[in-house]
Parts: structure tokens; sequence; C-alpha cells
């Protein structure tokens, strides 16, 4: 059977790597990004580049997005040559990114009207994953769109998670996020307390980790806080912007989270102080200097 063509728009370090793991696989997609050098990148391994959402709609059967908030999605899909304008009946948009699920609901229904489908599959793991297939993607949307795509989504996911209707992937990841960066900024704040009350933080993460505190994130966290290695790989620019995302799924679903609210508040403050570009775990710096 022929390969389906896949467009692919947004080549950071997650789609750079997928991308490229799909052309080992045979794949020829047609990409898009704002930077040019990622474009040349994959154009050397023999992909072709699209201008617009729309011209790469036109010419896709599958087309992936791995982009950083639901503005810059709504606006490649709603712009006047967005995805909405060109996409084909029977195609699919897959959406890697970690959005809004009640934008990810919007835009599916509106692709519906065109005759074409949607999945939204977040991602766990990271670009070294990305890069060898053995990503976890954790999908939602009609089952038989999922089953349409799911060969493609199993060339790139070590685990294919299907969670049922559409917007259920994104509601899992920021839950997913919730609960990792409010464990991440707990720690760190643990190590950031031992260190103003005089207790050595080597001794600290001696005696958590041996008990059910410990964890992957633990380490992270003692990485850097004891051994100043930043190796998480996930920013606190992110994980703000990821927590606002749960704060405001919350809403819509007309409850509370004080914990998060929480989470949010330290993420912010880091933001603000001008660390959103460090890894999660260096919130740390910002908890030791923390007056009252």
């Amino acid at each position: 059977m022929a390969k389906p063509v896949i467009g692919f728009i947004g080549l950071g370090l997650m789609g750079g790597n997928m991308v490229e793991n799909l052309q080992k696989k045979g794949y020829e997609p047609i990409v898009m990004d704002l930077n040019q050098d990622a474009v040349d990148a994959v154009l050397a391994r023999g992909a072709k580049q699209a201008k617009t959402g729309k011209e790469l709609a036109e010419a896709s059967d599958i087309i992936m997005l791995c982009l950083t908030t639901s503005n810059v999605v709504e606006k490649l899909v709603y712009g006047d040559d967005g995805i909405l304008a060109g996409i084909k009946e029977g195609a699919v948009l897959v959406d890697f990114g970690t959005s809004i699920p009640a934008s990810t609901r919007k835009i599916g229904a509106d692709l519906a009207s065109k005759g074409a489908g949607m999945v939204d599959a977040p991602l766990g793991r990271t670009p070294a994953h990305a890069k060898d297939g053995l990503l976890n993607i954790m999908a939602s949307g009609d089952k038989e769109v999922f089953e349409k795509v799911k060969p493609v989504l199993e060339e790139q996911g070590e685990n294919v998670f299907y969670l049922g209707a559409l917007g259920a992937g994104h509601t899992t990841k920021l839950i997913n996020n919730f609960m990792g960066m409010t464990t991440v900024c707990a720690m760190s704040q643990a190590f950031a307390v031992a260190d103003r009350a005089g207790v050595d933080r080597q001794q600290l993460f001696d005696i958590m980790s041996t008990g059910p505190s410990s964890s992957p994130f633990m380490n992270f966290c003692k990485n850097y806080a004891v051994d100043g290695v930043s190796d998480l790989g996930f920013s606190i620019a992110n994980a703000n912007k990821d927590l606002g995302y749960f704060l405001e799924m919350v809403k819509d679903l007309g409850t509370q989270a004080p914990i998060a609210e929480g989470t949010s508040t330290g993420l912010q403050a880091a933001f603000d102080a001008g660390m959103g570009n460090g890894n999660v775990p260096e919130i740390f710096d910002y908890y030791l200097k923390l007056e009252k």
C-alpha cells in the first residue's frame, strides 16, 4: 500500500525529530515552520516545503501539528490561507501539542463540517524518543478516524493509547502535566526550605529517596538542587503555559483546583523573574531566594 501523504507543521526539537523518524520509515512529508534552518534540514532528507497551511492541507492526507499554544493552532487552522480553507474531505488533522480541550473540540467540529476528521494526540517522553519512534501518544477522537491514522501513530510511538472522544487526549495531558510539574515544584521547594533550615540537601535526598516519595521527578530535582545538573528538558515557560491551560480547563468544568493554583503561582513568579527558559527544577533557585 502507498503511504499516506503527511503534512507536518512545527519543526522544533520534538517535531523535527518526529519528522526525521517518519523519513527514516519511508514517508516523504510536506513541512512548514517559521525557522527556515529547521525546514532546510528535513528538505535535505527529501521532504517538500509548503508556504501556507492551505497549500499544505490541499496536498496532505494527514496533517500533523507540533506547536506551542492553542492560539498558534487556531491561527493556522482559521487563517485566510489556513488549514480549514484547504483540507480535503476524508483527511485527518492530528494535534500533537498541548492544547485547551475546548479549542480542540471547536476545531474538530469545524473540520467535520468539511468532511475531515481530527485526533488530539499529545505526547509523552522526550525528543530523543521522538527520533526513535518511541513516544507515548495519548490519542482521542472518533474511533473510525483514530483507526485511520493509528498505523502512522504506531510508527511514532512505542505506546499509543486511545482515550475516547475528541479532547480526552489534551485533557489527560494537562492532568499529567499538572501532577508532574506540581511534584517538581514541591520537591524543589523542599530542597530550598531544607537549605534555609540548615539541613544538608544530599542527606534530605538520601532519606526521602528511600521512602514512597522516591520518583524520577525527585531525581531530576536532586540533580539540580544538589549536583547543579539541569536535565529534565522541560522549561518553566512551558510548564507555566500548561498549568494555565489546566486552570482554564478546570474553570470550564465548573470546579476549582487550589493545588494547581499554588503551582501556577510559583511558575508564573519564576517566569516573571526571567527564569522562563530554565528547566523546571531550576525553580529551586527562585524558592531559595524567596523572602516573606
